[in-house]
């Protein structure tokens, strides 16, 4: 079929136009217009952030073999890592952090490894967490079963950002690193933006964070903006009458004494 340039259409006959056809004329050119837009979204979610390899920042071995279950996480969980809200954002503090943390969890909890998948510290460093878990990212079949969320650890991915965020916000950089991370897992496992919680969401804890937890609506927003998608959010949809995902049904837990996340109580010791 030939093609004609706008100006060789046929002049339209009066009347032609109705209101409808004139909106969704206009409807038509925004959405093809935004088409390249949706398109960059996604491929920059596809690629995906940087991330620090285990082997990388020196991982000890797991004392035992990490078990990779056949499942697609169903869903993000963000924590904090209730640490000190340091102003060294180098690469190396985000090392530090990482082997701290893997020390804590396996010389003082008697875990096999690190307990959540992914780490992003204050710099915005993204560091794998326990091992295999960026290479079952990378396929975005499977994932690792991991220890950062109790009856979580089989159908999610736990991301601990380094900080205390119950008064203070993450520096913008960390939360952008974040939202970069979250896309690509959602665009790796298939998940909606909606489906990302705080760890509050499913035990009785604080974390992530007062702030940051509040952050979690523009959080899921500026991922699916990222993923060249919209969002639907499920307590919208609970108050449109719309069925509610039942996630979302839990008890939100007041924010008093937390039933601290491993986190908190890494001794002084272990960061420089």
């Amino acid at each position: 079929m030939t093609l004609r340039a706008p100006h060789d259409q046929p002049a339209p006959a009066a009347g032609r136009y109705s209101r409808r056809s004139v909106l969704t004329g206009a409807f038509a050119v925004a959405t093809a217009a935004a088409l390249p837009v949706a398109a960059a979204a996604r491929a920059y979610a596809a690629a995906g952030p940087d991330i620090i390899a285990c082997a990388t920042w020196g991982a000890r071995a797991a004392s035992e073999p990490v078990v990779v279950l056949a499942n697609r996480p169903e869903r993000i969980v963000v924590h904090h890592t209730a640490t000190a809200n340091v102003t060294d954002y180098s690469r190396q503090r985000a090392v530090a952090l990482a082997r701290a943390i893997q020390t804590y969890h396996m010389d003082a909890h008697g875990w096999i490894d690190t307990g959540q998948h992914f780490t992003v510290s204050r710099g915005a460093f993204v560091l794998e967490g326990r091992h295999n878990s960026l290479a079952e990212l990378r396929n975005g079949t499977r994932q690792v079963r991991a220890a950062h969320c109790v009856g979580q650890n089989t159908v999610s991915i736990g991301i601990e950002n380094e900080g205390t965020y119950t008064s203070q916000a993450p520096p913008a950089a960390q939360y952008a690193a974040l939202a970069d991370l979250c896309a690509h897992v959602c665009d790796q496992y298939g998940l909606p933006a909606s489906e990302i919680y705080g760890h509050r969401d499913f035990n009785a804890t604080s974390c992530p964070g007062d702030r940051l937890y509040a952050l979690l609506p523009s959080l899921r927003k500026d991922v699916a903006t990222r993923l060249g998608t919209t969002l639907s959010d499920p307590e919208q949809d609970a108050e449109q009458g719309q069925e509610r995902d039942p996630v979302w049904d839990l008890v939100r837990q007041a924010t008093g004494r937390p039933a601290a996340t491993i986190g908190e109580y890494l001794p002084a010791g272990l960061l420089p």
